[in-house]
């Protein structure tokens, strides 16, 4: 089995219970210490095997091989990533079976982000998520007020649309905002919008 490591946490004598995205479900396996595993890090992809244990309700995580992407001696790369995968674990807690699209959208962010500014692959790939959960749309009324929105927009936890007066958050020009949203594209914002429009995505899925 493959997939994407989503959290880990230490247990007694440095063992870990470890959380990981694969094709179709959430599984958890219980990794124990040595000096001879391959190092476990958020965001990272791997190969393994879980193998039941009847004194046990967690399996335990085995042959775990690690398939390395090319930019993960990247620290800036690397610090966007985890921070976009954390997110994950959060918003798949106590989910078990999941759709196979999630394990795709990630195979396919890391490809954009060996080519990408990390956080604009990262936009993009969030608002994919957005739309294949059903949760985005390009609203003439504002979240907060209800009121006509303006030619400027700002965007929230969830990226919905509002007022700059009403949420305090700094406006971005209606058509970049629409772009994004229906295209998935960060071309016409700029780099500041972008590290704007990151911090409101670490906000939460």
């Amino acid at each position: 089995m493959q997939g994407y490591i989503l959290n880990y946490h230490k247990v007694a004598d440095e063992d870990l219970i470890v959380t990981i995205l694969g094709r179709d479900k959430i599984y958890t396996g219980y990794r124990f210490y040595g000096v001879r595993h391959s190092t476990i890090n958020i965001g990272k992809k791997i190969d393994f095997e879980l193998q039941s244990n009847y004194k046990s309700s967690i399996d335990r995580l085995k042959d775990v091989i690690d398939i390395g992407f090319s930019w993960f001696d990247d620290s800036s790369k690397v610090y966007c990533w985890q921070n976009f995968i954390k997110l994950f674990y959060a918003h798949f807690y106590d989910v078990e079976s999941i759709d196979g699209f999630y394990s795709s959208l990630l195979d396919e962010c890391v490809v954009k982000i060996t080519r990408q500014n990390p956080k604009r692959a990262i936009l993009e790939t969030y608002i994919k998520l957005l739309q294949h959960e059903g949760r985005i749309s390009f609203d003439d009324e504002c979240l907060l007020c209800g009121l006509a929105m303006t030619d400027d927009i700002s965007l929230v936890r969830g990226f919905k649309q509002t007022h700059e007066s009403c949420s305090y958050e700094k406006s971005i020009d209606r058509d970049a905002v629409r772009e994004l949203l229906e295209n998935s594209s960060t071309i016409m914002l700029s780099d500041k919008q972008c590290d704007r429009l990151w911090q409101v995505l670490m906000q939460g899925l």
